[in-house]
């Protein structure tokens, strides 16, 4: 039912909670969130780079320059709309934005939190 998310080796679609995309130099970055499995403490995500494709496109219609423009990867847009349909991606205000925010900033210093307590127990393995 969703060809291009298989591709990308997705096996359970459904299993999907949301996701981000980005963009990074001539890269656009998507990121796809899976729910909260029990017993875990951060859901899985998986990150896929995706390259702009370049277009060289008339200046004006007048003159014969061009100039080189770069736009989202095809099979990147068949994998967004994949994407919205399990999703359902909804408007957000600004008052959704603000809790998005500070949701991702609890959500950093969880994993800072978590990384500093690993690297410490790995100095405590060295003395």
């Amino acid at each position: 039912m969703y060809p291009n998310l298989t591709g990308l080796g997705i096996t359970d679609p459904k299993q999907i909670e949301r996701y981000s995309l980005r963009q990074e130099a001539h890269k656009d970055v998507l990121k796809i969130y899976f729910h909260k499995q029990k017993g875990e403490l951060f859901a899985k995500s998986v990150k896929f780079k995706y390259p702009r494709q370049m277009k060289n496109v008339r200046d004006n219609s007048s003159s014969q320059t061009y100039k080189q423009v770069t736009e989202i990867n095809r099979n990147l847009t068949l994998v967004i709309d994949e994407l919205n349909l399990i999703t359902k991606p909804i408007t957000s205000t600004e008052t959704d934005i603000k809790q998005k925010i500070l949701s991702d900033l609890k959500h950093l210093e969880k994993v800072v939190t978590c990384k500093i307590a690993e690297i410490e127990a790995d100095l405590e393995k060295l003395k």
